[in-house]
């Protein structure tokens, strides 16, 4: 192909021409889209996807000052089911930043403050313009310690325990109405004694999943008091407590994770309960692929949604007004499944 038939690079002159807006409409969506009416940004999002544009991230650089990079601390995998969802949610990042010109600037740490401390120094060297935190913990430090720092950050996960639920800009998954809904599909197939097998008090995360539960199975007295906290997000805790929660009646059990309900199922089986229909009376948390390989119903979070929802808010964070609004709960739905012949 010669230089003359090659297909010009899409521009923002471009896309603004075709859409008939302004040339800082565009970039407004790409730089600030928080300020861009929704109809006009969801229209000038899907042009520039349309085209292939693709910011320069050195020319962006020289104008903004900026490294156009983003923080992120990578954790261990524990095993093939629980980082699941992590994968999902930094591949997702990892599209939208690109998108937006910006890259991600991984990390590994020993603990919280180990985290900070690395953060703050690619932050003071100019290697990155700002940070997201994940796996947000009860009372968790880390943002403060931002805040001080003067990085700005968004959160996946809320600010739990804090006193200001919009203390700083986050996004987070409605975990109490994933497990809400997952109770009340196990009453609309006609179970009374719907139990919980979750992790202990003040995890956050499983403090509201577990809420969710009691929400839903509330005028059922057998589902009262049918709640079990494990140590161990790991099959075999499951298991366990799967069985304490069926010796104490339950017939149907709504899990805080699909590693909790992988055990669980097993124990469902032995007891006789799976029933004719091949469904298990079994709702697991997070749609991991193991969930759908097995057949097990599960809590599907909109993990690219948040992916998007934070990179937006982390542009608003380093924009020239700083204000991101307050935090952004985006809700679950649950996929009920039949068990795979291999499962039952």
């Amino acid at each position: 192909m010669s230089g003359q038939d090659r297909p010009s690079r899409p521009t923002l002159v471009t896309i603004a021409n075709e859409l008939g807006v302004s040339r800082q409409t565009v970039s407004n969506v790409l730089n600030n889209p928080g300020i861009v009416h929704p109809a006009t940004r969801e229209r000038v999002a899907a042009a520039i996807k349309r085209a292939g544009y693709r910011p320069s991230a050195a020319g962006r650089a020289l104008r903004t000052q900026r490294s156009m990079a983003i923080g992120l601390r990578l954790y261990r995998a524990v095993d093939g089911i629980n980082g699941a969802v992590m994968d999902r949610f930094v591949h997702s990042l990892a599209d939208e930043a690109q998108r937006r010109g910006y890259h991600l600037t991984l990390l590994t740490a020993e603990d919280a403050d180990d985290e900070v401390r690395k953060l703050e120094t690619l932050f003071r060297s100019g290697s990155i313009d700002l940070a997201v935190l994940t796996d947000t913990g009860m009372d968790d430090p880390r943002p403060d310690q931002l805040a001080e720092a003067g990085i700005p950050f968004v959160a996946f996960g809320r600010p739990w325990g804090r006193p200001d639920p919009d203390a700083h800009p986050w996004v987070d998954v409605d975990g109490g109405a994933g497990s809400a809904a997952g109770a009340s599909w196990l009453r609309e197939l006609g179970h009374t004694a719907i139990g919980f097998l979750g992790w202990p008090e003040g995890s956050g995360v499983g403090d509201d999943r577990r809420a969710g539960w009691a929400r839903a199975v509330a005028g059922l007295p057998a589902s009262a008091e049918l709640s079990v906290a494990v140590l161990d997000d790991h099959p075999s805790a499951g298991a366990e407590g799967a069985a304490e929660l069926i010796t104490r009646g339950a017939t149907a059990i709504v899990c805080a994770s699909d590693s909790l309900a992988l055990g669980a199922v097993g124990r469902l089986r032995i007891a006789g309960l799976l029933g004719d229909d091949h469904i298990a009376p079994l709702v697991g948390f997070d749609d991991t692929p193991v969930a759908r390989a097995l057949g097990m119903s599960s809590v599907h979070q909109p993990v690219e949604a948040a992916a998007v929802a934070v990179l937006e808010l982390a542009i608003d964070a380093v924009s020239a007004n700083g204000s991101s609004g307050p935090g952004r709960l985006l809700q679950p739905t649950l996929v009920p499944r039949q068990l795979a012949a291999f499962a039952r």
